[in-house]
């Protein structure tokens, strides 16, 4: 058995923890958790998760550790741009220039650097002592950290004898971090494309380095495919460590992939396409997202969402492409490649290592299977010319092939039925705060047959003034809405917020969950909300009832039980989220715990509140986050003072085994 949930009317309100004082009485309110057997229901256990999509570089200068920028010089909406890449040098001593001379199929753009001038300083056109070349900037500047290992390969073919400097070095290169030189007799290089692989240990630190290749040799030399990898990325996944345990921090139960928008493209022929994503990372030939306006590599694909859904314990949510992008689609009649591409996406994560395309998974590092339960028929695409045809069409197909995997159709059938077959609807929802919060009942009156409910999209965006880059006044509208899909849980599978992450040099939505650049990173207020519903999920809830006898009472309230993981230990926890401009003398009483009671000591309250417009940042990334405090004499009658325009959660130890369904 456990504990509690909610009701919804609304004001501003946020909480200040500690017993009442009678002078402090401003707007009484009475909460009752109603414990008793038979009243609980077991919340699912997928119920909030995260999802990422490839915006604002999340994965390409995020979460992918990869420091090297347009790694193969195919970049740029046509192809063969070098930029970020840049000349060391002038037109007298260097010219560089793309063609088409790769050795990997899938990506034939290499880049030629021709060097005009000599290593003999007696000659009319000798090389700069440090030679010339090129550099990457990587995204926004390259961290480097002294001591750290950083493991380099790069594909190279030359004219003559090979002779190049790779280094880490300041931004203006003055500065040498790390270097090595690569020599090779001239037989292997002039005649064919070789490897080089090394590792440089910095012994300094840079936020804003570069990696660069010079030579004082004249002649001409290819470069093709150069990634410069951190050594120490999580568990040597290539997931940026410090990224990755914040997603960790939020225990997702889920993870939805790689988009959104991403997934259909501006046009289809950007669209991302996962067979393109897997294999060596040196034959994926990359793409131009032109929903976001940059290019990826694609060194996280398909095969890394899976390994990354694997690494944090989170059931991985596939969303595919159904033949529609933003522009164009393709019909019924023409969509048989699409469906076998979405049967081989799925035999790629299910199929047995001698399949056709589960041996490809093994040779990437992974004999076993991923756990892949959950598909998503395109994104947003419901009122689409061809969405509901084809989706029936890839619907049936995969049930044939994989009847235990769950379907979400871009249909809402949270107002209306849907009239197709599917497992779960998707529901997005991208409002201002009060309407957010006041989202809290949006369901109450749903269907409860039919599909279940999968919020994949939501945030509080506008108006900008209000959310700015993310700020406490959006977190709390948020906090309302996802107390109501806790009540809710019946219908509510599952619930993530939109989007996860923004490189702060690169912000093409706002606001986001989790900010960084380079070195630096920081949660929003809505990223703190999302702690708070951590235990949420396959808890156990509780029915509440909140009443004030203010008018102009704005609140809301939820109860659960969960258990700990690491002693056994249940608890009751109990969130109120106050949106109004008043504080509450909050009466809260637990009924029908039977046999059950909460333990005297060790209960715990976290208040998050702070300025409406306050936002984290770089410079202060603790400005507004959740701060935690005893409560003395806890109790199942407790009477305590929540403040306006604030959420607060009470975690109260239980007496006795566990009473978790």
């Amino acid at each position: 058995m456990s504990v509690l949930l909610i009701l919804i009317l609304l004001v501003l309100s946020g909480l200040d923890h500690g017993l009442v004082s009678s002078d402090s009485v401003i707007a009484p309110a009475s909460l009752t958790v109603d414990a008793s057997p038979g009243k609980e229901r077991k919340i699912p256990d997928t119920l909030f998760g995260i999802f990422f999509e490839e915006i604002n570089h999340a994965g390409t200068g995020g979460l992918w550790a990869e420091l090297v920028s347009n790694r193969g010089f195919e970049a740029g909406r046509g192809g063969e741009s070098i930029e970020p890449w840049s000349v060391i040098g002038d037109g007298r001593n260097v010219d560089v220039a793309t063609d088409r001379s790769s050795p990997f199929v899938r990506n034939k753009v290499a880049l030629k650097m021709s060097v005009l001038c000599s290593g003999d300083h007696g000659s009319n056109n000798s090389c700069p002592n440090s030679g010339v070349g090129i550099y990457n900037p990587g995204f926004w500047g390259m961290n480097i950290e002294d001591k750290n290992r950083y493991n380099v390969i790069l594909y190279m073919k030359s004219s003559r004898n090979l002779n190049v400097t790779a280094s880490l070095t300041s931004a203006d290169g003055s500065t040498v971090l790390s270097s090595t030189t690569i020599t090779s007799g001239g037989s292997k290089v002039e005649s064919e494309w070789a490897e080089f692989k090394f590792t440089l240990v910095s012994n300094g630190t840079d936020h804003n380095s570069r990696f660069q290749l010079t030579t004082t040799d004249n002649g001409i030399v290819w470069f093709d495919q150069i990634s410069v990898m951190p050594d120490d990325t999580y568990n040597g996944h290539g997931f940026r460590k410090d990224l990755y345990s914040m997603l960790a921090d939020l225990k997702p139960r889920f993870i939805r992939f790689p988009g959104g928008c991403f997934v259909e493209g501006d046009w289809l022929k950007n669209a991302f396409r996962w067979k393109e994503t897997v294999g060596p990372w040196e034959e994926r030939p990359g793409h131009f997202g032109d929903v976001w306006n940059y290019w990826t590599d694609d060194g996280l694909g398909y095969y890394e969402f899976l390994q990354l859904a694997e690494d944090l314990g989170a059931a991985p949510v596939w969303v595919i492409n159904n033949g529609i992008s933003h522009h164009d689609e393709i019909s019924p009649l023409n969509l048989s490649t699409y469906v076998q591409d979405f049967l081989d996406s799925i035999e790629f994560a299910r199929g047995n290592s001698s399949s056709k395309w589960g041996s490809v998974r093994a040779a990437m590092g992974h004999p076993e299977t991923f756990n892949l339960e959950y598909v998503a028929i395109g994104n947003e695409d419901c009122e689409k010319e061809y969405y509901q045809a084809n989706y029936v069409i890839f619907y049936k197909a995969l049930k044939a092939a994989y009847p235990d995997i769950r379907l979400v159709s871009n249909c809402d059938a949270s107002s209306h039925p849907i009239h197709h077959k599917a497992d779960l609807y998707d529901y997005h929802i991208y409002t201002n705060a009060k309407t957010m919060f006041l989202r809290a009942n949006h369901f109450d009156n749903a269907p409860r047959s039919g599909p279940k409910g999968f919020v994949s999209e939501y945030a509080v965006t506008e108006p900008h003034k209000d959310v700015g880059n993310g700020t406490f006044l959006a977190a709390l509208g948020e906090a309302g809405f996802l107390i109501g899909l806790e009540r809710n849980s019946d219908l509510i599978e599952m619930a993530c917020y939109a989007p996860l992450f923004v490189n702060t040099n690169d912000r093409r939505w706002s606001p986001d969950a989790i900010v960084y650049n380079s070195w630096q990173q920081y949660g929003t207020p809505s990223y703190w909300v999302q702690h708070f519903f951590i235990h949420s999920s396959g808890a156990t809830y509780h029915p509440v009832k909140l009443e004030s006898i203010d008018s102009n009472f704005i609140a809301v309230a939820s109860a659960i039980t969960w258990k700990q993981s690491e002693d056994g230990r249940s608890f009751l926890k109990i969130k109120v989220a106050n949106f109004g401009d008043k504080d509450l003398n909050l009466d809260i009483n637990v009924v029908g715990l039977s046999n059950h009671g909460v333990r005297s000591s060790g209960s715990m309250q976290t208040t998050f509140k702070g300025e409406l417009t306050a936002e984290n940042s770089f410079d202060d990334p603790k400005k507004v986050i959740p701060v935690a405090s005893r409560i003395e004499n806890a109790g199942k009658k407790m009477y305590i003072k929540v403040s306006s325009r604030s959420l607060t959660s009470f975690d109260l130890p239980l007496i006795g085994p566990s009473i978790q369904i």
